[in-house]
């Protein structure tokens, strides 16, 4: 029993002590002594006491997990509780369909470019022994040492020099030991168009240039070399930026024609047909916007036959520096030709209009 002059209380607190000390003593520890956990004694734990699961409590879901798999579902095993390999069954033995095509984890890895160069000294040799080098690729922020040596080697013959991501390099490294420095070379040197021009006076026959307005398709300049070989042209022209150059890629697509056919590259595509004019040679475009179809024009004389990219067509400045621009009819719903195919069409027009 709970004595009021005892010093201390029924838990043995001194009641002089802050800790012993309550404003009422009869009601020590709660406000209602009646309701000491719960708001509803009779309700200790769920609203409904009749249902024997709770949000705590894990119940099976969907189907009855403890049914028998009778009948047509025991013959074949079930994906949800049967772990199976993705994709084609791997127990299967390969039949020789299958081994003629590799897996997709064995496909052949990208084949080591050979129009490439990895390494500083790899470069500097290259720059002093003035391979034509296509571009160079710099790491970012990589400026001590020879990377200057290179760089200004680079300027002095008017190479592109591009600095890119340490990350990119990585990815184009096929020996991983770039040093920094990735050159792009030709697979076979350029010439300047002169030496076209020269090529054609030396045959006895009027120019027949083709020029090629930001070809970025490997396989389009390899086809379109081909054709400039069985056609008898003299020559191909691109240019040094926004196109592609002289690779490994293009020269498989040429199927051998890279070591027939000259190819020049200039700076300007517009100044170089300008040039071609003064040396009285006709420069015709081909276009959707042509006034007449190709095989109404005259295409017989000196010629250079301008081929423009898929899609985006010659450029502005281009197509107007033509003398004139004819179109191929189209009937079907394309409206516009692989500029491999296009060029083809219009070449051997010109061949056929020179009496061949």
């Amino acid at each position: 029993m709970y004595n009021r002059d005892s010093k201390k209380d029924d838990r043995g607190f001194d009641k002089s002590s802050p800790k012993g000390r309550n404003k009422d003593a009869s009601r020590p520890y709660s406000k209602d002594v009646s309701r000491p956990y719960s708001k509803d004694v009779s309700r200790p734990y769920s609203k409904d006491v009749s249902r024997p699961y709770s949000k705590d409590t894990e119940k099976p879901r969907g189907k009855d997990v403890e049914r028998p798999r009778t009948g047509r579902d025991a013959e074949r095993p079930s994906s949800k509780y049967t772990e199976r390999p993705h994709g084609r069954d791997l127990d299967r033995p390969r039949t020789s369909r299958d081994s003629e095509r590799p897996r997709r984890s064995e496909e052949p890895v990208e084949e080591v470019a050979e129009d490439r160069l990895e390494g500083r000294n790899s470069v500097i040799e290259a720059l002093r022994a003035n391979r034509t080098i296509n571009k160079l690729l710099i790491a970012k922020g990589d400026t001590e040492g020879s990377i200057n040596q290179i760089i200004g080697m680079a300027r002095e013959r008017k190479i592109i020099v591009q600095e890119v991501d340490r990350q990119r390099l990585d990815m184009l490294s096929s020996t991983k030991a770039h040093q920094g420095v990735i050159a792009f070379v030709a697979m076979k040197d350029y010439v300047e168009v002169d030496e076209i021009i020269a090529i054609a006076k030396a045959k006895g026959e009027d120019p027949f240039i083709v020029i090629l307005d930001e070809i970025t398709d490997p396989h389009n300049l390899g086809s379109v070399m081909r054709t400039v070989d069985a056609v008898g042209a003299h020559g191909v022209i691109i240019p040094k930026r926004r196109a592609v150059g002289l690779t490994a890629a293009v020269s498989k697509a040429a199927a051998g024609a890279v070591e027939y056919v000259p190819v020049a590259r200039v700076v300007n595509i517009s100044q170089t047909i300008n040039d071609l004019k003064k040396k009285n040679i006709w420069v015709v475009g081909a276009d959707s916007s042509g006034d007449k179809y190709y095989y109404e024009h005259d295409l017989k004389g000196p010629i250079a036959l301008v081929v423009g990219s898929e899609g985006e067509g010659m450029t502005k400045l281009v197509r107007e520096s033509c003398d004139f621009v004819v179109k191929i009819p189209m009937k079907g719903d394309i409206s516009s030709l692989n500029a491999s195919v296009a060029g083809a069409v219009l070449m051997y027009e010109i061949m056929r209009q020179r009496g061949f």
